[in-house]
């Protein structure tokens, strides 16, 4: 059985809203039943664009997470209706129930990724569909992906196995997997929202330039070396997709005809460790 699947690109999103807006374009005022009532004009966001901010001037960077119903396997959202209020259809999309879910509040609080909404004028909890009123009439995607300009968002209908190639293959990855709900949306370069990164600059004192092509080598204090990067043409250097609060690191620096430097970093957060001189 082929079921939907989302995958958003965390490296692609712009913050643009254009997903945001195509939501409230096709939910805002219309009815879809059985599926959804009409979306309230303001308060709701079904696909919900959070931002972090990572490193401090000059290196810094900030990434986007678009966050819609998580359509999850194991949905904490269907434990918490009573009268099957919240159910999941054979092709893997959650659907609440607007009649049967009037006054089950408690359908909000029990959603761990903040993607459900109260209506409090119909007293109905209220979240992404997949726009499944239009994949039935045989729309191959829906409104919020038909309108990212970007890429960044795409939808894959594939069987499970099918699907677990892909995730192996493309690298991607669920948002908070501790929570163990079985999602179907998935993320690639995730790492740029929920991983930290060491940068700094390299540069010569005489003569006073900047050190392009230094060799930089981070090490920790159990693996040995975890990582070899070389400065880009202004003595730049990153390492991405390291864990925070994962203790000390050495930076081992080289450059042909200079004395090797050695810095050690405490990482907790994204970090600039300014620039290094040879």
């Amino acid at each position: 059985m082929k079921r939907w699947n989302l995958v958003v690109d965390v490296a692609k999103c712009h913050d643009c809203n254009n997903c945001f807006l195509s939501c409230k374009d096709e939910y805002v005022d219309n009815d879809f039943l059985p599926y959804s009532l009409a979306q309230p004009r303001h308060g709701h966001r079904w696909m919900n664009i959070m931002r972090k901010e990572r490193g401090r001037y000059p290196k810094v960077d900030v990434a986007y997470l678009p966050v819609p119903c998580m359509h999850c396997d194991d949905a904490p959202c269907i434990k918490a209706a009573r009268d099957g209020a919240v159910y999941k259809r054979e092709d893997g999309i959650v659907l609440i129930d607007p009649v049967k879910a009037r006054g089950q509040k408690g359908v909000v609080d029990a959603c761990p990724y903040g993607a459900v909404w109260w209506n409090s004028e119909k007293a109905v909890p209220q979240k992404c569909t997949f726009c499944v009123h239009l994949l039935d009439e045989g729309w191959k995607e829906p409104r919020c992906v038909q309108a990212c300009p970007t890429g960044a968002l795409s939808i894959i209908r594939a069987d499970d196995a099918e699907m677990a190639r892909i995730r192996e293959s493309e690298g991607l990855e669920p948002y908070l997997p501790e929570l163990g709900t079985r999602p179907r949306v998935y993320y690639r370069n995730l790492y740029r929202y929920t991983k930290c990164f060491i940068a700094g600059s390299v540069a010569l004192r005489d003569p006073d330039e900047c050190a392009e092509g230094a060799r930089v080598i981070l090490m920790d204090g159990t693996r040995g070396e975890i990582g070899e990067t070389t400065t880009n043409n202004y003595g730049d250097f990153k390492f991405d997709n390291l864990e925070e609060e994962s203790g000390r690191y050495i930076l081992l620096i080289q450059y042909p005809g200079h004395e090797e430097k050695k810095i050690e970093v405490e990482l907790n957060t994204s970090l600039n460790i300014g620039t290094v001189f040879l």
